[in-house]
């Protein structure tokens, strides 16, 4: 802690980062820090700051940012300041933060204030610095006294263009391709930072920490480095517990029940499941539990599945540290709390993840609606017709898919279910294409329609055609840039804005791209189980998967110790590929075991059609590949199967 952030800390209005509490073996310690998850994202419940705050807490986190956001939020900041050096900017646009924060955290402002309850949130987007005087004007309009910091120095546009001129190549973390071979120009960038900034306005007396794009974890490793005072260049064990402990709760009721693939077992409660709270001890090891009388559980089983979600290998890098997971460990202590230990910590890398995004074109999609048998005939028959109204126009398109979504049964049971959509879906650079072709409506809305009267048996035309209108999208790239590139810095309002600058850490280490890979070390002979029933895999393994840019990850785990045995042994690369079927598209497939929570975890390389803003697909955040493979058939012991399924 610098000179500065101890006087601040120790004056009347100052912030205790903890009480010290006695330990059996005499010493003094401090309890600790437990820290609420509010918020995973805008489609978030809106209580959950409120909820939370009249708990027994001392510190809320919330992550409202994803891929998606940083490119909509970083191309509308472009398009604002162009309009405004064109003058065409005729009144001042809504601040580019996540709109729905302010009404989230409001109505809880004075239980914050009145229990001391810290806060720090990434709402901040790319209006970091405007919502923070929002955030204060509200807490002076509520006659609160509660002080607000905010964390910048994740915008990194000119940065990037600089570097790009000086010959850096910034090689994609998905493809490992050169930026200069992407066929696009970086409009804005924006790294992820870590929680030492977060760290060091708490120490100056920070209640309400607002961040623009730091790491999803990052809120709850800047509370840990904070309450429980570690240093960042030597103890790397805790902080990285903090980081996985934070990854954990960065998704709210995600921890709690959702996406988890025993689902089912927990209907009663669905309409409002509960968010989760973690103590983080002062080793590093947290417990997660849930709030009271909320629907949802804390499980091995949920809190195995949270962990899974878009890792990317058995390393996890942070701007602060390394966090190793192979030796996870995850004991149930009670109903609803699980205590994860076993976290190992490295040096931070030398590198943090950076996203670029660029315009990329036009979009737009068609829909027509075919049932019955025959679909596949029917599919062709109209993609042929369409393809022939399109005509030189095919040759301006980058992308140009047809794609056939659901199946007729056997013998329906209503005309619903036998209904399947036929997606025409499309992209170009530029919307005004040959022969006077364009994306506007008529146009390729008009090559579709064309062929009503020549369709298949039952061409239905979909009711709602704004979709066919083409809107602009954005590609994103994903890479690295040094961390002695980033401007991290805090700025404290109440202090005459006086502003800390955050340095690197000193001790950093270099990391290669590709994470360690491997098979399982001496698989078990599968006949060992005796009798099988073939079925889908989903009945006895639960799965999640995510998306990092065009990688989707998968992690797959099971509840006893005899099926960890049949999973690892089942689960090697070359039955990933079959299993995936059609979806395999000959990328590299990565693998690692993480035996502490019975795991076995996949990466697939740039196995996504690129991003959430410009895929072309229906899995935009690569949330269905796991589940799609749920779905695949496989041998399973019929012991397996006596205990229950998922």
């Amino acid at each position: 802690m610098s000179s500065l952030s101890k006087l601040i800390s120790n004056l009347p209005n100052g912030t205790s980062n903890g009480t010290s509490y006695d330990t059996s073996d005499g010493t003094s310690k401090k309890r600790p820090v437990r820290i609420a998850g509010a918020s995973g994202g805008f489609s978030d419940r809106q209580r959950a700051i409120s909820s939370l705050a009249k708990l027994d807490v001392d510190a809320t986190v919330g992550d409202w940012l994803s891929e998606c956001t940083m490119t909509l939020h970083g191309a509308q900041k472009v398009e604002n300041e162009k309009l405004r050096l064109e003058g065409k900017l005729l009144e001042e646009p809504a601040g580019l933060f996540d709109p729905t924060f302010l009404e989230n955290l409001a109505p809880a402002l004075p239980e914050i204030a009145g229990k001391g309850i810290k806060v720090a949130v990434n709402a901040g987007a790319c209006d970091t610095q405007l919502l923070a005087k929002i955030v204060a004007e509200e807490v002076a309009r509520q006659n609160l006294d509660l002080r607000v910091a905010y964390v910048e120095g994740d915008e990194v546009t000119h940065t990037v263009l600089r570097l790009i001129k000086e010959g850096n190549k910034f090689l994609s973390l998905m493809t490992g391709e050169n930026l200069e071979d992407w066929g696009y120009t970086p409009i804005f960038a924006q790294c992820y930072l870590g929680g030492a900034g977060i760290a060091e306005a708490l120490n100056n007396g920070a209640d309400i920490v607002v961040c623009g794009r730091v790491a999803d974890a990052a809120p709850s490793v800047g509370v840990g480095m904070w309450w429980h005072g570690w240093d960042r260049e030597k103890d790397f064990d805790q902080i990285a517990g903090s980081l996985i402990c934070g990854h954990l709760i960065e998704c709210a009721a995600y921890v709690c029940g959702g996406y988890f693939s025993g689902f089912k077992r927990l209907m009663q409660g669905c309409h409002n499941l509960g968010f989760p709270i973690a103590s983080l001890y002062g080793d590093g090891s947290c417990t997660i539990e849930k709030e009271p009388n909320t629907g949802g559980e804390v499980s091995i089983g949920t809190v195995a599945s949270q962990l899974l979600y878009e890792i990317q290998g058995p390393l996890y890098f942070g701007s602060d540290v390394t966090a190793c997971l192979e030796g996870v460990v995850m004991t149930e202590e009670g109903k609803d709390l699980v205590r994860v230990t076993g976290i190992k910590g490295l040096p931070p890398p030398t590198t943090t993840k950076v996203g670029m995004t660029a315009f990329g074109g036009y979009q737009a999609e068609f829909h027509i609606y075919i049932c019955s048998i025959d679909l596949e005939a029917k599919a062709e028959w109209i993609e042929r017709q369409i393809r022939y109204s399109a005509g030189e126009a095919v040759k301006e398109l980058s992308c140009f898919k047809f794609s056939l979504n659901g199946y007729c049964p056997d013998n329906p049971r209503n005309q619903d279910v036998a209904t399947c959509d036929l997606r025409v879906f499309v992209q170009t650079k530029n919307k005004k294409l040959v022969d006077k072709s364009t994306l506007d409506v008529p146009g390729f809305n008009r090559w579709c329609m064309d062929n009503g009267l020549q369709g298949c048996p039952g061409w239905t035309l979909g009711n709602d055609q704004r979709l066919s209108e083409g809107k602009v999208y954005y590609e994103y790239y994903v890479s690295l840039i040094p961390q002695s590139e980033v401007q991290h810095r805090v700025t404290l309002p109440w202090l005459e804005d006086m502003t800390i600058d955050i340095l690197p850490p000193n001790c950093m280490k270099e990391y290669p791209r590709d994470q360690p890979s491997y098979e399982t070390k001496e698989p078990v002979d599968l006949k060992m189980y005796g009798p099988t029933t073939r079925g889908p895999l989903g009945w006895v393994v639960g799965c999640r998967s995510g998306d990092k840019a065009s990688d989707a990850n998968v992690g797959f785990y099971v509840r006893n110790d005899d099926e960890w045995d049949w999973l690892r042994s089942l689960l090697s690369t070359d039955k990933i590929k079959l299993m995936l079927d059609e979806e395999y598209k000959g990328g590299k497939i990565e693998r690692f075991e993480i035996p502490g929570i019975r795991a076995v975890h996949f990466l697939l390389r740039d196995h996504l059609d690129r991003g959430f803003n410009s895929t072309s697909t229906y899995d935009t955040l690569g949330k269905n590949v796991g589940e799609y493979l749920r779905a695949k058939w496989v041998d399973i012991p019929n012991g397996f199967l006596a205990r229950g399924r998922f």
